[in-house]
Order: structure tokens, then sequence, then C-alpha cells
């Protein structure tokens, strides 16, 4: 086998040890990764913590949408109730809608695999806890002081998908929308931190020898999902921004009597939202085939066709978004390639389902608690795929498209392919995390009462559809004969209440946090995250030869508990983990990891004290909470990377490793390009709205500029880029002063490319408010501008490292990230300033 790092596969074979490991070095490792106590548990990083607080963070957002469903379903029980005012009605339909896909659902499957991932791979973390910290702080001040939005008649009333001219300063003029638009800003931050953090973990954090053909399907689906969220958020970080610049600036970017088009608002959601669909199911499925193969106890049937079929949904889900704009008068040939497009990613959900099933009969079932959630899953999202196809095609959709029909398709998938694993996976996890496991006799009641509830709530909706009941209305004429399919509908759904109030009640009697003194492994589930844990995770972390190693290994667990394999102790005295390569999971370096501090849980409050501050339009007092928010991100960011004598540590068996890497070996290396290639989708986002205005309106499109402004902006650009780059290439010769002095004069280059741009276009008579053209110009200027603010910031930051030392020859990660980030907005700035000037005609 050749090594991808230079390392020895061979050693492996010293594992597990003859010894265990001496008692007194179970001890310190307990003293390391130790949490704080009383108040300081609010500042804890350790993944244990950290993921429960997420999961019942996201489960409450999921109760309190539910109850905004009861409300909405009382009102609409009979015709003409006076329950809910129509203007409440709107506020309530819309913060369920939001609540639930961005409070709740993308949350709560982040939040599954920072609790699930460390200990499915044996990892002592995942590479970046304070950043998964920051995220959970961020997403629930800000969640809970945009839901509480609604108790002020403040929420907003557009729909959970906002559409403008609805949404527009003309019809939306009170700051409802705003508190969207800005509101969600802190939900679209900390699921791009789960993202990167994800991404990292599963490809540099895994157990040596846990190469690709032996990850967990959950961590295959977690891969694919923040993938997808990469990808597909940018889309709407973008509209959000351009919608509320809209609103708050008149710049017209939805404005059609300037330039502007609504339809680009519904492009730039839904190329985000149609794929959440997946972004939600896939995490879900990689639950479901973590949870049937221990039901069945026997291996998942397929494993290498079902992690294609992961890959293949979210590479055709980008393809599908025109999916819900069938009805705007799209070209026939748009149409037709989307509808065939939107009939195929069916097909390797399909392959996922039918391995499911194969596993099923191919062992012995035990009808577990988790198993009926697992089996009601399957059947609840099959049927939502059989009316998804339907709804594919053209002819058909357009006389349901706003009908209740997709109300009801849409809540079989998302239920049946996200919310019914989630319990599954709350009922077979819960023992890895409590003293307790949940009643098995009162989870089946839960299953019987939410189950019968969902299709007593949504089957009849599909009829009601079809009678011509429009969706998003808050009450309707008596005599259409759709009294009785909203009667049971109400009742449907008070049944689904009455199974979460009593799930709530198991909980509360039964689940007992603990770390180290769990249930076990009562379902008899064969991967890690069975192993014996503390809150250093594993006692040792093993060597992984198969895909079930503790069904194939029946010693693992007791030879893992002595500390038979890699770092059965702390080898710096420092919380550590082996960052291992991509491919085959062999040991590169030891990462040296955070504990607990307060730093990012003021960054995460003050972060969305920044947002929630703009919509209540304090601008000053928001600004004041951007700039603390990155000061003590800066001040977070501080602690990392510092010196250390030794060079290299032993990790057990005589085996030594590096304790620093840069490059393409680091983690933060990986991290940074992550970051990157989200930028650079919000930058191909602006850049396709672009294109777009000026395909509506190319009259209203003016000349650009003497060609000779491009020359320096570009010219100024390609110095930012060469700048950086050769400090990168010299700093391990050269020193860190010179390369600092380089990185300082690229960031002045990149500012005067900018200023070269940006003048020339206001010269020429440009103004944002004027046009489509000028409001999507001056768009790419400014996210120009924030990317060139923060290399201000990170210049600034590496010359402050480098007078106290902190940068040396041996020690230059913070050297290539600035580069690489410098480098990166530079290869944009020049795109950009030849985009629109070369395009279109000019």
């Amino acid at each position: 086998m050749t090594s991808e790092t230079g390392f020895d596969p061979g050693l492996f074979r010293r594992f597990p040890t003859k010894e265990p490991s001496p008692p007194e070095e179970l001890a310190e490792l307990e003293r390391v990764w130790a949490a704080p106590k009383g108040w300081g548990r609010l500042t804890v990083v350790n993944n244990n913590y950290v993921g429960l607080y997420y999961v019942g963070a996201a489960f409450l957002f999921f109760c309190l949408a539910g109850v905004l469903a009861l409300l909405m379903r009382v009102q609409l029980a009979l015709p003409l109730n006076g329950v809910l005012p129509q203007e409440t009605y709107n506020q309530v339909f819309t913060m369920h809608g939001t609540v639930m896909m961005f409070l709740f659902a993308v949350p709560a499957v982040e939040a599954l695999g920072v609790m699930l991932l460390p200990q499915m791979l044996a990892a002592r973390d995942l590479p970046f806890p304070r950043l998964s910290a920051y995220a959970f702080w961020a997403y629930l001040v800000g969640g809970l002081c945009f839901f509480a939005s609604i108790f002020f008649g403040l929420a907003p009333d557009g729909g959970w998908f906002m559409y403008p001219p609805l949404t527009s300063k003309t019809y939306s003029p009170g700051i409802n929308a705003d508190f969207w638009l800005l509101g969600i800003g802190f939900i679209e931050i900390s699921a791009i931190a789960g993202a990167v953090e994800i991404v990292v973990g599963v490809l540099k954090t895994r157990s040596p020898g846990m190469t690709l053909d032996k990850l967990p399907m959950f961590a295959w689906a977690m891969l694919v999902f923040a993938a997808m969220i990469i990808i597909g958020f940018p889309a709407v970080i973008l509209g959000t921004l351009l919608l509320e610049l809209e609103r708050a600036l008149n710049w017209p970017f939805f404005d059609p009597t300037r330039g502007g088009d609504p339809v680009l608002w519904q492009h730039l959601f839904w190329f985000f939202g149609h794929p959440e669909v997946y972004i939600i199911f896939l995490p879900a499925a990689g639950l479901m085939s973590m949870i049937v193969p221990t039901i069945a106890q026997t291996p998942l049937v397929g494993y290498r066709l079902v992690v294609l079929a992961l890959l293949a949904t979210g590479f055709i889900s980008f393809g599908v978004w025109v999916h819900h704009m069938f009805a705007t008068g799209l070209p026939t040939i748009s149409i037709s390639f989307f509808s065939a497009a939107s009939m195929a990613v069916s097909v390797p959900a399909g392959v996922q389902v039918f391995a499911w099933i194969a596993t099923l009969a191919a062992g012995k079932v035990r009808w577990s608690t988790p198993a009926l959630f697992a089996v009601g899953a399957i059947v609840t999202f099959v049927m939502g795929g059989v009316t998804g196809v339907m709804v594919a095609m053209v002819p058909f959709d357009w006389q349901a498209h706003d009908t209740y029909f997709i109300v009801a398709h849409l809540h079989y998938v998302l239920i049946g392919g996200m919310v019914l694993p989630m319990f599954a996976a709350f009922y077979y996890w819960t023992p890895m995390t409590s003293r307790r496991p949940l009643s098995e006799r009162v989870g089946r009641w839960v299953f019987g009462l939410f189950f019968t509830g969902v299709h007593v709530t949504f089957l009849p909706m599909h009829l009601t559809g079809l009678m011509g009941m429009p969706r998003r209305v808050y009450t309707y004429l008596p005599g259409r004969d759709w009294e009785l399919p909203n009667l049971i509908s109400t009742f449907g759904a008070l049944l689904i209440g009455a199974g979460v109030l009593l799930f709530i009640i198991d909980l509360l009697r039964n689940f007992r946090f603990t770390a180290d003194d769990d249930a076990g492994n009562v379902f008899g589930g064969g991967t890690l995250e069975w192993l014996p844990t503390g809150l250093y995770s594993t006692r040792s972390i093993p060597v992984i030869r198969s895909a079930y190693p503790l069904w194939d290994d029946p010693q693992i667990s007791k030879d893992v508990a002595e500390g038979r394999y890699f770092l059965p102790r702390t080898a710096t005295g420092e919380r550590e983990t082996i960052i291992t390569s991509p491919l085959r999971a062999e040991p590169q370096y030891l990462q040296r990891m955070p504990g607990p501090s307060a730093w990012h849980v003021l960054a995460a409050v003050f972060t969305a004290g920044f947002f929630l501050l703009l919509t209540v339009q304090a601008y000053g007092a928001g600004v004041l909470s951007g700039v603390l928010a990155v000061v003590c991100v800066l001040r977070w960011l501080w602690e990392t990377d510092r010196p250390m004598a030794e060079e290299s540590v032993d990790i057990g068996a005589g085996i030594r490793i590096p304790t620093y890497a840069s490059g393409p070996a680091s983690h933060g290396w990986w991290a940074m390009v992550v970051l990157l290639v989200v930028a650079g989708m919000i930058f191909a986002m602006a850049a396709f709205s672009y294109v777009f205005l000026w395909s509506r309106r190319p009259d209203l499109w003016i000349a650009p500029p003497p060609h000779l402004w491009l020359g320096l902006a570009v010219g100024g650009y390609v110095a930012a880029g060469a700048l950086a780059w050769t400090s990168a290439r010299t700093v391990r010769r050269a020193g860190p002063w010179p390369a600092t002095a380089a990185m300082v004069l690229a960031a002045g280059a990149a500012l005067c490319a900018f200023a070269a741009d940006l003048g020339s276009w206001w010269r020429a008579g440009l103004r944002p408010e004027a046009s489509g053209q000028g409001a999507t110009l001056f768009a790419l200027l400014s996210f120009q501008g924030v990317l060139l603010s923060v290399i201000v910031l990170m210049a600034g930051f590496l010359a402050a490292r480098t007078a106290r030392g902190l940068v040396s020859r041996a020690r230059v990660s913070t050297v290539d990230l600035v580069a690489l980030f410098i480098g990166y907005a530079a290869a944009q700035g020049a795109t950009g300033a030849l985009l629109v000037r070369l395009f279109p005609g000019a």
C-alpha cells in the first residue's frame, strides 16, 4: 500500500500494545479535559456539552414552531374562524416556516454532527472547538431575540420565502421584513461556521486507519451536507443582503422600473432553498444508515452505492432550483431541463431507501423504539417522494403549485426525511449521553401518536389542494367542501402535539446528562461512538480496520479503555488530537486544542447584537457591537498557533509525530480554503445577478469608463497577489519580518486597485440607485471592500504577532493563511473589474 504522507502503515501493527497505560495517565487526561464548573459552563468548548446545548436549542425552536403550527391549524379548522386576525396569521405563518427551516432543521443536524462526529471518528474533539461554541451561541442568542419579535407585532409577515415586491419598502414599510433579512444573518454565519468545522473534522481528525471506505455513513452524509451548505448558503446570504440594500438604500435590484427584476430573488433564494431540502435530508439519511444496521444487527447493504447516492443527491440537487419557478413564465427549454432534473434527483434517494429495506430484510429486526421511528420514516418519506415526482411534471405543477397539495408534499418529505429520523436518533443515541435510556414503553406511545398525527394531518391536505384550496390564506368561505378535511387536519396536528409533549415528559423523567457514566450500547451498535468515553472522548484513539469495529473486534472496547492505542495520555500537558491525512487517515501531526474561554461567547453575543441592532435601526449601537465582535474574535485567535519547545512527541508504542504543520498539511489551511470557497460562491452569485439584470434591461446599461482605469485596477490586484504569493514562498528563508512587510504592501496595492476601480465608475456618472447596473456593480464593489477591510485587519494581526515573536521561520501558518486570503481577494477583484467592463459587449 502506498503511503499518503510518508508514514509507515506497518506501524499500525504495534496496536493494541501488550501493556495497558498507567492509571496516572488517565487522571492527567481527565484533568486536562475537565469542564468548568458553575457559570463557567457557559464557556465550555467540549463537544459533549456544546453538542448537547446545540441539540437542546434546536429542539426548543422545533417546539416553538410547532406551537405556531397548532395556532394556524386551529384558525383553519373552520371557515371564517376568528382565532387569528389576518395580519397576525401572516406573521405566525412566516415565523413557523422560518423557524422550522432556519432555526430548527439545519441547526439540528449540525448540532447532531457536533455531538456525534468526534465519537464516531474517535477524535478527541472537532478541530475548532471554539468555532463550534461560537456558532452555537450566535445561533441561540440571535434566534431567541428573532423569535421574540412575534410578541411585539414586529415579526416578518411576507412568508418564509420573502418574495419581492411584496417585501419591498413600498408594500412592507415597517421593520418586520428587516427582522427576517438581518435577523437570519446570524443563522447564516452559524451554518457556515459549522460547515467549516465539519469538513475539516471529517477529513482531518479521523482515527488512524479509518480510510474513506471505513468512514461511518453519518460522517459521509455530514461531509456532503457541509459541502452543500458551502455552495448553497452563499446564494441566500447574497439575496438577503441585496433585498436589505434595496430597502435601506433604494438600490433597485428587484424594481423592474429601474432595471431590476423580482425573479432574481427567486433564482437566488431557490438556488439555496431547494438544495436545502437535501441539506436537511442527507444527514438524516446518514442517521438512518447508522440506525438501520443496528436494529437489523447486520452491516448496511450496498455501502458504496449509498455513498455514491449521497454524492449524486448533493450534485443533482443544485440543478433543480427552478422546480419552484415553473409558474414564473420561464422558457420551455429551461423548464424541460429542470423538470427532468427534478425527477432524476429521486433516483439516488431511492437507492438509499432500497438499501435500508434490503438491510432490514437481510437481518433480524428488533422492534425497539428507534426501529419504529426508522421504519415510519421510510414509509412517510416514500409517500412524500411519490408526490415529489408528481409536482416535477410541469402541467401538474401548474395546477397544484399554489394549493394545499404542495403543503402536504413538503411536510411529508421533511417529516419523513428529517423529523422522524431525528426522533429515532434521540432514542438511539440518548444512552450515549445519559445515565438512563429513554423509556421504551413511553417511546412506543410517542411514535404512535406522532406517526398517526402526521398522516391524519397531511394526507387530507392532498385532497384539499386538489379541491382547489389555496395555500398561504388565513381563512376560507363555507360551502366549498373544505370544512371536513381541514377539521381532520387540525385533529391530526393536535395528535402530533400530544406525541411531542409525551416525548418531553419522557426526557424530563429519564435524561440525565453524563460524559463518562452513560447507559452504554443498549441497542448493540457496531461503530465507534459506543466505545467507553469521557470528556476527552475515547481513552485512547484506536487503529481502525473495518467499518464496524465493535462487531469485528469484540476486544476493542476493553483495549481502548486500557489505553492500548494512540494518545493514551496528554503528550504535551494540553488538550490534543491527532490530525490525519484526508484519504488514508495516516497520522500527520499533533494538534493542540484550545480550552474554555469567554472570548468566543462574547464574540457570538456581539455578532447577534450587530444584526439585531441594525434591524431596529440602532445604527450606532449596531456598529459598536460589530466592532466589539471583531475585537473578541481577534483576541480569541491570538491564543492559537502558540510556540512550543518540543518539535515532536510520542503518541504511543514509540511512534513520534510533529507538533506543528503548515501549508496543505495544516487543518487551518483547509479551513481557510473552505471559507474562500464560500466567498467565491457569493461572488459567483453576484456576477450571475449582474448578467441576469443586463439580460432583462440592456437599454439601461451605460458604457464603462476608459480602459486605462481597468489596467490600473487589474495591475494593482496582480501586484497584491504576487506580493502575497512571494512572501508565503520565501518566509522560511527570509524570516517573518520581510514576509510581514510584503503582506502590508500587498494590502496597500489592493486598496489602490479598489480605489481606482470605484473612482472610475463614480466619475463615469453611475450611481447605485439609478439602475440595476449601478446596483449590482456597486454591490460587487461593496463585497470587494469588505474583503479588503478583512485584509487590513489580517495584515495588522500578522504584524502584531510577528512583533511578539509568535511568527518565526518554523511557524508560518499565519503567513500562509494571510497570503491565501490576499491572493483570493486579488483574484476576485481583478475578475470583477474585467467582468463589468468587458461584458456585455463593452
